[in-house]
């Protein structure tokens, strides 16, 4: 994340099968909006629910290119918890728990907005969506 020191960052696991996956479009409208003031998102596919992540990364990036028209930074399939959770996985649960306390990611397109000085400002459920977090995006990009 120290790549990224200054910007604010949206931090979503993704999933190329699922019925949270036409959020691509409005996380890309989110990232065409706001990029030029500092906003990054990152995209993690991920195959850990319901093996909704299946294909391999150049599928993953073919797919995201060719369907959504996608430009945010998509890394390779991570693992977003358990024992070889993504490092940044970690550490982003253990800034913001869930519903109940609960710290795992319980299912495609979580999200987690990081504020600009590296403190994660929210987490948000898969249903929500992006153009609903638009305002926080705003105001973490005005901070």
């Amino acid at each position: 994340m120290g790549d990224f020191q200054g910007k604010v960052v949206l931090c979503v696991n993704l999933a190329s099968k699922c019925g949270f996956t036409k959020q691509y479009s409005g996380l890309e409208a989110l990232y065409q909006k706001f990029k030029d003031q500092g906003l990054v998102i990152l995209g993690f596919p991920c195959n850990q629910f319901g093996g909704q992540e299946p294909g391999d990364d150049a599928t993953i990036a073919q797919f995201c290119k060719n369907t959504y028209d996608v430009t945010f930074p998509v890394t390779k399939k991570t693992n977003v918890n358990g024992s070889d959770a993504h490092p940044i996985y970690n550490w982003l649960k253990a800034q913001k728990s869930g519903y109940l306390g609960l710290t795992l990611i319980k299912w495609n397109f979580e999200k987690f907005l990081v504020g600009k000085d590296g403190k994660v400002i929210q987490r948000y459920g898969s249903t929500t969506t992006p153009d609903a977090i638009a305002a926080d995006v705003e105001k973490a990009l005005a901070a």
